[in-house]
């Protein structure tokens, strides 16, 4: 108990560390920064929604630099092949006997940290195949199995407004990803910082604050962090609260909601409640982290129907309807 405390506290401090090292590089975000290290320490994954021109690009690959990590960017396209992701077997001329023999060339997905830029320009077999890997950590190339290294983390990406020749992620495979997080425009302080910062002299390379072993330590310290039992009926609660068929649901999501979130939902809370705790250096999960990560938990796990689209009652507004009502409760 006390090495995990002094643990947490070692975490919280890396994580100052680490936030004053992104800053030098991405103006503000502090809460999407936040969300994206939460999920990389909970060894989920994330899915950032936001226009073009917003870093989204830019923030994985500075959070690559801070943690010491591989960083390998795919930019899905229509033509993209499950083969480009995972890798595949080519030929070779075997040097000592000179016979020919397959040899497996890995593809960028082997990597510990991948972004999947814009996943929804690829067909549905392209994104399966890096789905697997997300939720297998491994992948399947003509029948054989290959590992992938750990830690290993994807942040996928995802423009809300141009949607013509795209394939949007069905609901199983959103479910996949821990978080999905919502890019928003900076400020006009931000902006003007932006403006200032992005067009001087180049910065100098950001200094490695973690290593891949220290990573997976800080993944095992936080599944160890303790959490009260009503946190636990309140992830349960809220989630079950989301079911339009369910005797929980209040009327307002029989009449909005189509399809509520499953137990995937409760998993996913209790773990980013357990990391938002740890990262700011408390050993024990509250009700203010758990009411902090309901939103990116649920807002793709609940789908609305047509009555709450033409109504402008969006998945985010019902969470956040529904967290208000159970601080009421």
């Amino acid at each position: 108990m006390s090495e995990d405390k002094a643990a947490v506290e070692k975490l919280h401090a890396s994580y100052g560390r680490m936030k004053d090292e992104l800053a030098q590089v991405i103006v503000g975000q502090h809460e999407v920064v936040e969300q994206v290290l939460m999920a990389m320490f909970c060894r989920g994954h994330a899915l950032l929604v936001g226009v073009p021109g917003l870093a989204k690009t830019l923030l994985v690959s500075t959070v690559s630099q801070a943690l010491d990590l591989q960083y390998k960017r795919i930019q899905f396209t229509p033509d993209l092949m499950p083969a480009d992701i995972s890798g595949t077997d080519i030929i070779q001329e075997h040097g000592e006997t000179g016979k020919r023999e397959f040899e497996f060339v890995k593809g960028p997905v082997f990597s510990n940290i991948v972004l999947a830029d814009e996943i929804n320009r690829a067909p549905a077999k392209t994104q399966s195949a890096m789905l697997e890997a997300m939720q297998e950590r491994h992948v399947t190339v003509l029948g054989r199995t290959y590992k992938l290294d750990a830690p290993f983390f994807v942040l996928a990406t995802q423009n809300p407004v141009e949607q013509e020749g795209t394939y949007p992620l069905p609901e199983a495979q959103l479910d996949r990803f821990m978080f999905l997080i919502n890019v928003e425009y900076p400020s006009a302080q931000e902006e003007k910082r932006i403006a200032r910062e992005t067009t001087g002299v180049d910065k100098e390379p950001l200094n490695p604050l973690l290593t891949g072993e220290e990573v997976l330590k800080f993944q095992s310290l936080v599944r160890r962090v303790p959490v009260p039992d009503h946190i636990y009926d309140y992830a349960v609660e809220i989630v079950r609260r989301t079911r339009p068929d369910g005797p929980e649901a209040p009327e307002w999501i029989k009449e909005y909601v189509g399809w509520g979130a499953g137990p995937r939902a409760v998993q996913y809370l209790i773990l980013g409640c357990k990391a938002r705790a740890a990262l700011r250096g408390t050993y024990m999960a509250s009700l203010d982290d758990i009411e902090a990560v309901a939103s990116p938990v649920l807002s793709h796990r609940v789908l609305t129907n047509f009555a709450a689209e033409s109504q402008g009652m969006t998945s985010s507004k019902v969470v956040s309807k529904l967290i208000e009502e159970m601080k009421e409760a």
